[in-house]
């Protein structure tokens, strides 16, 4: 029976590259590999991680709460659909149902494989990105045809991620790399309370210099991904409501490495590269455009004068105020420099005030240039918010923003996986898409991507006359 998703896939005259599916690791195998890798008793500590809700259950709120023990994802897998959860788990499966999905290539990043790269234990964590990374290098070899798993990179500090970099891509041959999008800096100092730290997302406040990293991501060919939560932050730490803690968690993560990279300059430093911020939607990122367009053009080396306290003409605020001034202001004049300085003071630091100084832009279209032209954006196919990306009059300066068709596949957004991608065509059905926007939705923006940091990424696939047209 021709399934939805390839009635949808028939009327099309261009492929689908899925470039967020997820798969679902054969726990066994992986506890084998790093046990190979670390001993027993880092797999010991590993097991502790994967017992953590059990844990948490025995737990009063008080405690939870005393603890910092957020309320973690449960039942975040297909159950009822039997055939969805084998596939995910099963590469052969995946591979031999793509058709009935619609989808020609799929890049696919873990599912318990997301744990590792922001664990604290720092043993525990660089040997278990490295079983999860040996694991779906063994489990996806013969099928790279059409499937790309990615590879878990830590990034605590640049050596570890420069290792894992290495191992994954230069030694086991994986394109696709998945990196931590931040890392929790615990603060120095006694009696803090349990998980008292603050984020850093690899930019001008890192405690590190993460250009090594980007280098290495340049000189191997692979495009940096970030597919990290931002469940515990803030507002998004109940210990009871999974879904208070989920709902806009991925976009808030990639939102914060966005900004970081682009005003530390980290685009410009290396032009050759290309990010991926995915499950987050573009929402988020229309609107940091537009954010960011008019901060640069208030707050910008040859704007932010305009606020300068040196620039006030005091005698005419004084004449003003005999003027104007009610009498309780009248009676206190003498006082002026009080209400002056708070949020206006004349001795900041001068040399620190242009804050887009590591962004060489002279022109807001460079600006635009970047999000339109050098990052991309994972989307599902449910978001009707996509059309958000292909909406010219909407965004700032006509930009179009490189969305790119993610499936998610294998965990609970996608209750049917042969339902995606006429979900996805269902914005074209309500003229929100045309037809071009759709095939650079789920084609021409995903293969750009890939093929920019290493244009041979479809070679020997079932793309590869495709792409190499392109």
């Amino acid at each position: 029976m021709t399934t939805p998703a390839a009635r949808v896939r028939a009327r099309l005259g261009h492929p689908v590259i899925d470039s967020d599916g997820h798969h679902v690791e054969f726990l066994p195998l992986v506890k084998d590999r790093l046990r190979e890798i670390a001993g027993d008793a880092v797999l010991l500590r590993f097991e502790r991680v994967t017992r953590g809700a059990e844990i948490a259950r025995q737990l009063d709120p008080a405690t939870r709460r005393q603890l910092a023990m957020t309320r973690m994802p449960f039942w975040g897998l297909p159950a009822r659909n039997t055939l969805d959860r084998a596939t995910a788990m099963l590469p052969r499966l995946l591979h031999e149902r793509l058709e009935s999905l619609g989808v020609d290539f799929a890049v696919l990043y873990p599912t318990y494989g997301l744990i590792p790269i922001h664990l604290d234990d720092e043993e525990l964590r660089r040997a278990s990105c490295r079983a999860f990374n040996r694991y779906a290098a063994e489990c996806f070899a013969g099928f790279g045809d059409r499937l790309a798993p990615a590879a878990a990179i830590p990034m605590n500090t640049p050596e570890e991620a420069i290792a894992e970099l290495d191992f994954a891509v230069g030694e086991l041959g994986l394109k696709v790399v998945m990196l931590a999008a931040w890392a929790a800096r615990p603060y120095q100092g006694e009696n803090l309370p349990r998980g008292a730290s603050w984020l850093d997302f690899f930019g001008f406040d890192s405690p590190y210099d993460y250009d090594p990293v980007w280098r290495r991501c340049e000189e191997l060919g692979v495009s940096p991904s970030f597919h990290s939560t931002g469940m515990g932050w803030g507002s998004r730490s109940s210990i009871s409501n999974y879904v208070y803690n989920h709902i806009g968690s991925f976009a808030a993560s990639a939102e914060g490495a966005c900004r970081a990279l682009l005003l530390s300059g980290v685009p410009w430093r290396f032009p050759k590269l290309r990010f991926a911020f995915l499950e987050g939607g573009v929402a988020w990122a229309c609107s940091l455009l537009a954010d960011v367009l008019g901060h640069w053009e208030k707050r910008s080396r040859d704007r932010i004068g305009h606020y300068d306290p040196a620039s006030l003409d005091r005698a005419r605020l004084e004449a003003l105020l005999a003027q104007y001034g009610p009498q309780a202001f009248l009676q206190r004049r003498e006082r002026l420099d009080e209400s002056l300085a708070l949020l206006s003071d004349p001795d900041e630091d001068r040399s620190a005030i242009d804050e887009f100084a590591r962004c060489p832009v002279e022109r807001p279209e460079q600006i635009a240039a970047i999000f339109s032209e050098r990052f991309a954006f994972g989307c599902e196919a449910d978001d009707p918010m996509n059309a958000l990306a292909f909406a010219r009059g909407l965004s700032p300066l006509g930009s179009r923003l490189r969305a790119i068709f993610s499936s998610d596949i294998g965990h609970w957004d996608v209750p049917d996986m042969e339902r995606v991608l006429p979900e996805a065509w269902e914005l074209v059905e309500r003229q929100l898409l045309d037809e071009r926007d759709f095939r650079d939705f789920t084609f021409a923006f995903p293969a750009s991507h890939w093929q920019a940091a290493n244009p041979r990424f479809f070679d020997g696939t079932v793309l590869e006359a495709e792409t190499s047209r392109r």
